[in-house]
């Protein structure tokens, strides 16, 4: 019985990632202070940052597989909240506690922000780890903490390198939802000259991609992504396409913060030809298909 216990399991990939692992034959359990809109998924109630009731709830499920996916995000302060620090912690003390229960293969959820800013392509082996934000410190420490710890006691340790990502559902404050907001309003989208290139992956694809390094054996960091940075003006102009109203894209209203790089973009050897991971969309079907979404579900967009 392959038993996987999910963090995060409400957030934005979490509630992706849990019928994608019953499809491959997981029994699913998630944790949290939020139960899932998923009724028939087993849930346990517990505050991540208390070691003793996740603890508690790890004996008690006794789980093979964890996928981690929790951590705090919010738009707009996360980069350099205090709050990572209590993430690591609490991070290391769930590993600690699942190994314990007999755990065997744990994923957690890495950042590009990891990376030292520069570098015209990311790869896994040979990129510094030099971040200029605390979430991306605190990420990386907790990356090579476990890492050692893996290693040490025969835990199976994966660790996936989230690049950057859209879809239906996300959350305000992000480049892609915002945009779509406000073009369906006809409101105004002040954004920078738009000419710096991210790397892009739908948020159905990041969830298949963790599912798929779950499922296998490979250790340490696998970035997902698209390996194909788009330039922000191409990814905006693209979401005009299917809207209209271009109009209402404002370039070059904001500065583009400093220090910021022209282009961040993953190498995904690891994830495409070791993981065998595929991805369902391109930029602009996935774009076509959140914005569709938008449109069926989203009040403020009729």
């Amino acid at each position: 019985m392959k038993r996987v216990l999910v963090t995060g399991a409400t957030g934005f990939i979490g509630a992706r990632a849990v019928p994608l692992l019953r499809a491959r034959g997981y029994e699913v359990h998630a944790i949290g202070r939020t139960r899932p809109e998923d009724r028939d998924l087993e849930f346990h109630s517990a505050d991540l940052l208390d070691a003793d009731a996740v603890r508690a709830v790890t004996l008690k499920i006794r789980a093979t597989h964890l996928l981690h996916l929790a951590w705090d995000v919010t738009p707009g302060r996360y980069w350099r909240a205090s709050e990572n620090l209590d993430w690591v912690s609490a991070s290391l003390q769930l590993a600690r506690a699942f190994e314990a229960a007999g755990g065997r293969r744990a994923v957690f959820a890495g950042t590009c922000a990891e990376y030292q800013w520069g570098a015209p392509r990311f790869f896994e082996a040979t990129t510094p780890c030099v971040p200029a934000t605390l979430y991306g410190a605190a990420k990386d420490a907790l990356r090579r903490l476990l890492t050692y710890y893996g290693d040490s006691g025969g835990l199976s340790v994966g660790w996936g390198r989230i690049f950057f990502l859209y879809g239906p559902g996300e959350k305000p404050g992000r480049l892609v939802s915002d945009a779509i907001r406000c073009l369906v309003k006809v409101a105004p989208f002040p954004t920078t000259h738009g000419n710096q290139r991210r790397d892009f992956l739908h948020v159905d694809d990041v969830a298949g991609a963790f599912v798929a390094l779950i499922d296998c054996n490979a250790q340490g960091p696998v970035n997902i992504g698209s390996g194909a940075a788009i330039s922000v003006r191409s990814v905006l102009d693209i979401v005009a396409s299917e809207i209209g109203n271009a109009d209402c894209l404002q370039f070059g209203a904001r500065t583009l913060a400093e220090g910021e790089p022209m282009v961040i973009e993953a190498d995904v050897t690891r994830l495409t030809q070791e993981i065998g991971f595929k991805p369902l969309y391109d930029i602009k079907g996935g774009i076509a298909q959140t914005v569709a979404w938008w449109k069926r579900n989203c009040a403020e967009s009729r």
